[in-house]
């Protein structure tokens, strides 16, 4: 009996581990998708609680300060809070340029014009 070919046998293999290969990238691009998704949600939670700590800090040091306890703590809690906000939609609207970018991309590259 004869053995195959060396050549063929390595190019077969080759084969082989480049499609495996080619069916695993999907299930990695999926859970780096999901923990990227999770890490932009904890940023924007991470965005407001800032801002909401950083207005209260602000002004229960200027209460203390001025004697005027509950209402500069309340005034800055709330500039705060507005300022969380603000921070938020804008980490969307960024998060949404990236998106329509990386989708215009996507669809350039399938023949498509990127329009719905």
């Amino acid at each position: 009996m004869t053995e195959p070919d060396p050549k063929a046998r390595m190019a077969a293999l080759e084969a082989r581990i480049r499609k495996a290969k080619g069916e695993a990238a999907p299930q990695k691009r999926h859970q780096d998708e999901h923990h990227s998704q999770a890490q932009l949600a904890w940023r924007m939670v991470i965005e407001l609680v800032a801002g909401l700590g950083i207005g209260f800090g602000i002004g229960y040091g200027l209460d203390v300060l001025f004697g005027t306890l509950p209402f500069l703590m309340v005034i800055f809690t709330l500039l705060g809070f507005v300022a969380g906000v603000k921070t938020m939609i804008r980490s969307a609207n960024e998060i949404q340029r990236k998106g329509l970018l990386d989708a215009g991309g996507d669809a350039a590259e399938n023949g498509e014009d990127g329009h719905g």
